[in-house]
């Protein structure tokens, strides 16, 4: 069975394959169209169909549109209701019920030889439900919570994988009440872009205190029920508004904590009842609330649950995953659970170094890759690396990665530099799965999404000070050198010449831009930041020879 997922409505258009079962190939537009979280000026701003993933994805496998068995489109207009009678303010949303009801022959033509007939609509948070519990690893019952800022006509989703191999919802929050909708609101008051720089609130709560709790509880709570109440929070009342750029105060971190310990309260409130519901030992989650890895701990830490598994693609851009997942399962095909995130676009050796020599850029190879990029990091170079195939999902996980030295304190700064951000963003480490344990405390392992954190032992903070943040916590991906060789072959080359067996790891891109993903962005993004050394497959690119290269000034 051969079905194509497709998101492509509220943000983060994507596409995936699922053939027999199996994600063969998944893709978000924006790597595709170099348009961050696929935005566009209003009003089409989210509504960017994922033509070239999807065509990416069918080519991946050998097959024309008119091969597929279905497209399943991770939105059911038919379960929507108007803005209005849901009690939001969204003067677009019936333009998008439009754009959804013809996604079949917008599909069409996007993808010539697909019958419209083709298309089914699965609604949205039972895509992201799927996205969970069917490609989680030893889930063959499980729970499912799904928390977003919106679907069809609700925000959230408790359900769990029974015995045949299906999705039986237990309950849903009905809009207006969005955990996710009152943390984007947060979010546009603290100067940053909703449905894109949650992420960062979350960073900057770390700054803070929780001294407006009490207030927030008022407004966000559980209700017992399974479901909670957010109605909307007096944001000018607990702290002036932050203007974009604007230097944040301590008053805005404080809002900040306030409002992720009343998100962690209420989480850990819909989990026990989950549970209370299930008593299954696997909680899988899914939703961009999902991607909160501080909530996500504490769930894991302080809820009954013995195991957390969250979708490393947890944003919308999963739901074209989970959306071809669910209905293969509805077609007696068993869903194989993810085995890694890369399954995005990737370059042979010989297309790669035809791009370099297309771009008449200086290069190298030697021996062992790995073994270079160790000694360049151990020297303290900053490192972009290039690496098989492409990640789905928002986290660099060891293919399109900025790479540093941990020992040195600097190289947050610096890497925060290089890449154009706030300095109280953190950074990454990545970590032999054999040596977390001894560094890194108090949360799941092992942890190879970068989705959990985990406090950093006292004895350690000294010696990769660059990894850990004001609170004393990393966010960690752990490396099995059975799933990531050469990760696993450059990390224990450092550790030969550092005695760390830690290296920094963050996105290879700049603010504002989507990740790194095909050679050319690799060679702009290398050209255009102060980074010293491109490894790109088995090739090292050095930043002195590339400026000194052909028709380039010497470096003074």
């Amino acid at each position: 069975m051969r079905i194509l997922g497709i998101n492509a409505l509220f943000h983060d258009p994507a596409a995936a394959l699922v053939i027999d079962g199996r994600v063969v190939a998944a893709a978000e537009e924006e790597r595709f169209s170099r348009r961050k979280h696929g935005k566009r000026p209003l009003p089409f701003s989210a509504w960017e169909l994922p033509e070239k993933s999807a065509a990416w994805c069918l080519k991946q496998a050998g097959l024309r549109p008119q091969d597929l068995d279905a497209v399943a489109y991770s939105y059911d207009p038919a379960l929507a209701r108007p803005a209005d009678d849901l009690g939001l303010d969204d003067p677009w949303d019936h333009l998008r019920q439009l754009y959804a009801r013809e996604a079949p022959g917008f599909l069409a033509e996007a993808l010539p030889g697909l019958d419209p007939a083709a298309v089914r609509f699965v609604p949205h948070h039972m895509a992201h439900a799927a996205s969970g519990a069917f490609a989680a690893p030893d889930a063959e019952h499980c729970s499912v919570l799904v928390l977003d800022g919106r679907g069809e006509s609700a925000s959230h989703l408790a359900a769990r994988r029974n015995g045949a191999g299906d999705l039986e919802p237990l309950h849903a929050q009905a809009l207006p009440h969005s955990l996710g909708l009152v943390y984007e609101e947060l979010t546009a008051h603290l100067g940053f872009l909703r449905s894109s720089d949650e992420y960062k609130v979350m960073s900057l709560a770390s700054y803070g205190r929780p001294r407006m709790l009490s207030e927030l509880r008022r407004h966000v709570h559980a209700t017992g029920d399974g479901g909670f109440r957010a109605t909307a929070v007096p944001w000018d009342t607990l702290c002036p508004p932050r203007r974009p750029g604007q230097a944040w105060g301590q008053e805005h971190a404080d809002l900040a904590a306030s409002a992720q310990a009343c998100l962690e309260e209420t989480l850990l409130d819909l989990v026990r009842w989950l549970h209370g519901r299930t008593h299954d030992p696997v909680l899988t989650m899914a939703g961009g609330v999902a991607l909160n890895c501080v909530a996500n701990s504490r769930i894991a830490r302080e809820g009954p649950f013995s195991r957390v598994w969250v979708q490393p693609a947890a944003g919308d851009a999963g739901t074209a995953l989970g959306a071809a997942l669910l209905l293969s399962a509805r077609g007696g095909v068993p869903a194989v659970p993810m085995s890694g995130t890369d399954l995005g676009r990737g370059w042979s050796e010989a297309e790669l170094e035809a791009w370099l020599k297309t771009a008449a850029v200086p290069y190298e190879r030697p021996p062992d890759i790995a073994v270079t990029v160790a000694q360049a990091l151990a020297d303290d170079a900053v490192v972009a690396w290039f690496q098989g195939r492409s990640e789905f999902g928002p986290r660099a996980l060891g293919h399109r990665s900025l790479l540093a030295h941990p020992g040195k304190s600097g190289n947050l700064e610096r890497l925060n530099d290089v890449k154009g951000r706030e300095q109280f963003r953190p950074v990454a480490p990545m970590v032999l799965a054999g040596r977390a344990g001894e560094i890194f405390h108090d949360g799941p392992l092992p942890s190879p999404y970068m989705l959990f954190t985990h406090r950093v032992d006292e004895e350690w903070r000294d010696r990769i000070p660059a990894v850990v943040h004001v609170d004393g916590t990393a966010r960690i991906q752990t490396v099995d050198p059975a799933a990531e060789p050469l990760v696993a072959r450059m990390l224990t080359a450092f550790e030969r010449l550092t005695g760390l067996p830690v290296v920094v790891n963050t996105s290879l891109n700049t603010a504002g831009r989507p990740m790194v993903d095909d050679p050319r962005d690799a060679l702009e993004c290398f050209g255009s930041s102060p980074v010293d050394l491109l490894a790109i497959g088995p090739f090292a690119v050095r930043r002195g020879a590339f400026f000194a290269g052909p028709d380039r000034p010497p470096v003074v």
